[in-house]
């Protein structure tokens, strides 16, 4: 029941906004939030932003959200990668900014292409999406890959929602150093089960009570599933009411987009 539940966990790309664009109702579904009491965070496979970032972009779309209850699959990479590697450990790292901020953060020692094109060598490989990525950057990240290097990606999503349509996104860059080297990235960000995990230490609350909002059947639903949650999926982003019959994990709850949960969930409080 739509009732039982009393935190979300909000993905962004193609449930808040596409691209630079707001979704239709994006101030007055936090405003029904906060009057329902109802808990959040927000978590994002899209490592191109800091949590900062995307704080300055909510508060150009009108909404106030600390960067505290944002969580992006840049961070939770680089947590899990921090304690699997000392400090100063090298690596090379293929993403925009955020992604690259949380690497160094955390103590590592980030390598330029030009570094190993000329010899340098890393244990480890981090892949996220940047609209900046060149063929120096995917050819230094591949080389490192066929030398041994651990190879990991941030998130599996093959598009990006943007205002025009689906976009090439993080998967499809990740497909360029499989085809190239025959690995196989290991995934950090959902549908893997770290994301949601820190989303529930975030929220405090239970398995039973929240729910994971998302656009993509294959990431958000399936790892929320996976992960004991509620899955919400919206139809305002990547999958359609079709995919879902072919899902392996199927959503609890679909709507249109946030307009029409924001409804249903003052409705689910009212009765």
């Amino acid at each position: 029941m739509l009732s039982e539940i009393k935190h979300l966990v909000l993905d962004m790309d193609g449930v808040l906004w596409h691209g630079e664009t707001p979704v239709p109702g994006l101030v007055a579904f936090f405003e029904t939030l906060d009057q329902l009491k109802i808990g959040y965070v927000l978590a994002t496979n899209n490592a191109t932003k800091t949590a900062d970032q995307y704080t300055e972009k909510l508060q150009r779309f009108g909404v106030d959200i600390a960067p505290e209850i944002i969580l992006t699959s840049a961070e939770i990479t680089a947590d899990h990668l921090q304690s699997l590697y000392p400090p100063g450990a090298p690596v090379f790292v293929v993403g925009g900014r955020g992604l690259h901020e949380a690497m160094e953060t955390r103590g590592f020692k980030i390598l330029r292409p030009e570094e190993v094109y000329n010899g340098a060598r890393a244990p480890l490989v981090v892949l996220g999406f940047t609209a900046e990525v060149t063929y120096k950057d995917l050819a230094m990240a591949a080389l490192l890959v066929d030398k041994g290097a651990a190879f990991f990606g941030t998130n599996p999503d093959p598009s990006l929602p943007t205002e025009v349509g689906p976009l090439p996104g993080t998967g499809a860059l990740l497909s360029v150093i499989t085809t190239s080297t025959g690995v196989q990235p290991q995934i950090i960000g959902k549908p893997q089960p770290v994301m949601f995990e820190h989303a529930l230490k975030r929220l405090g609350s239970q398995k039973s009570n929240t729910a994971m909002v998302g656009d993509r059947i294959t990431t958000d639903i399936t790892g929320a599933k996976a992960a004991g949650l509620w899955g919400i999926l919206l139809l305002s982003g990547i999958s359609e009411a079709d995919d879902i019959q072919h899902a392996e994990y199927k959503p609890d709850f679909v709507f249109t987009d946030i307009t029409e949960l924001s409804a249903e969930l003052a409705l689910t409080r009212q009765n």
